[in-house]
């Protein structure tokens, strides 16, 4: 039986993962779990699994429910008790949502665990730092997005594996075909309804920008130690193939399923052996046509922005996520319009100051820069 270390238990994978668990409780166990501030669903997780440690980031609200945690579970509360549910487990499956992510698979790594990896910014804003990290410890990381579960799947599980072209698809969210003109009247509301996934709200408006898309470019670049120049991306807008690998002989190797995330998650937990997901089977004659269209970098700000800041390197791209977190949030607050969520990082990329990413402190302040320069342009808007 395998025994899990959750981070973010209650957002969108964090759920998902219960429901792994859930399906299979024969062969995982739920060692600890962690969550920011969501106390009436942590509380219900807690109860349901009763791991041997419990943890809520958020101080305050932490303190309320202390007396509501079951007997047997260790309970802590704030940002260092949340950080040491992750010695807890054979493997730690970070799935918490923003920079915050980055700690926790640090500590991952040198407390020697296994990682699951479902945080994009511990990849884009500290993937060499992680990636060295995670080859002194000589632990495995298992990608579960779905696009990189799906390299890694066409990989044979192999991060080294030799390779011509990575092929990211992506859906080309609900504004692929909008002029400039229709996208300045676009809301939150429009943004939030994506045509082939359910999914968290950042990470959502992240899709509707293909700022994401950007950002598992720069995942892949340091995944798979390829080369921007053999990253590719196209729009695969039915979300049926989630990426494809093309191999010196010209053979590809993609792999396909209706748009689900707990097939990438459940094989992150017990590849190289794959289990029944509850997943429907793909009947190809009722799919009929599968489209590939062009994702040209141009039409898409963010998109482009972030592969500028993956061909600058160094902290460029953490400067990227720490903007885009305080634009996507502030579009969201309806503090400003959608297409000034790329107009935003573009002015902080402009004002940000080369760093070598070689450490933690180093990448904090990158990002606590980056958070201040995007509210003070917002500010001034």
């Amino acid at each position: 039986m395998k025994s899990i270390s959750l981070i973010g238990s209650t957002g969108s994978i964090g759920r998902q993962v219960c429901s792994v668990v859930r399906r299979h409780a024969d062969k995982f166990k739920m060692e600890s779990i962690v969550a920011n501030s969501s106390a009436e669903l942590f509380l219900e997780q807690v109860n349901e699994f009763r791991p041997k440690y419990a943890a809520l980031a958020d101080e305050k609200i932490g303190r309320q429910i202390a007396d509501k945690i079951p007997s047997g579970v260790q309970f802590g509360y704030g940002e260092r008790a949340a950080e040491e549910a992750i010695a807890y487990g054979d493997v730690a499956f970070v799935a918490a949502t923003g920079f915050a992510g980055l700690k926790y698979s640090l500590k991952a790594a040198a407390l020697h665990k296994d990682i699951a990896l479902a945080n994009k910014e511990t990849l884009v804003c500290g993937g060499e730092l992680v990636m060295n990290e995670i080859r002194k410890a000589g632990v495995d990381l298992m990608p579960v997005d779905s696009e990189h579960s799906a390299l890694w799947q066409a990989l044979h599980f192999r991060a080294d594996a030799p390779f011509r072209r990575l092929i990211i698809t992506a859906s080309g969210g609900p504004f692929y075909a909008y002029t400039p003109e229709q996208l300045q009247q676009v809301t939150a509301k429009d943004a939030l309804k994506h045509p082939t996934w359910q999914m968290g709200a950042k990470i959502t408006i992240d899709s509707a920008t293909l700022l994401n898309k950007g950002f598992e470019v720069i995942e892949a670049k340091w995944l798979y130690n390829a080369p921007l120049a053999k990253i590719d991306t196209v729009v695969q807008p039915e979300s049926i193939i989630h990426s494809l690998v093309e191999f010196d002989d010209g053979g590809v190797l993609a792999q396909m399923s209706y748009p689900t995330m707990e097939l990438p998650i459940q094989l992150a937990l017990t590849y190289p052996e794959r289990f029944d997901c509850g997943l429907k089977p793909l009947d190809l004659v009722a799919l009929g046509a599968i489209r590939f269209l062009p994702l040209e970098r141009k039409r898409f700000p963010c998109f482009d922005l972030a592969l500028t800041a993956a061909e600058l390197g160094d902290n460029y791209p953490c400067a990227l996520n720490g903007a885009g977190e305080i634009a996507v949030r502030a579009f969201l607050d309806g503090r400003i319009g959608f297409t000034k969520i790329a107009d935003t990082i573009e002015d902080v990329l402009q004002k940000t100051e080369r760093a070598k990413p070689e450490n933690y402190a180093v990448l904090c302040d990158t990002d606590r820069r980056a958070r201040a320069l995007a509210e003070e342009y917002i500010k001034g808007l």
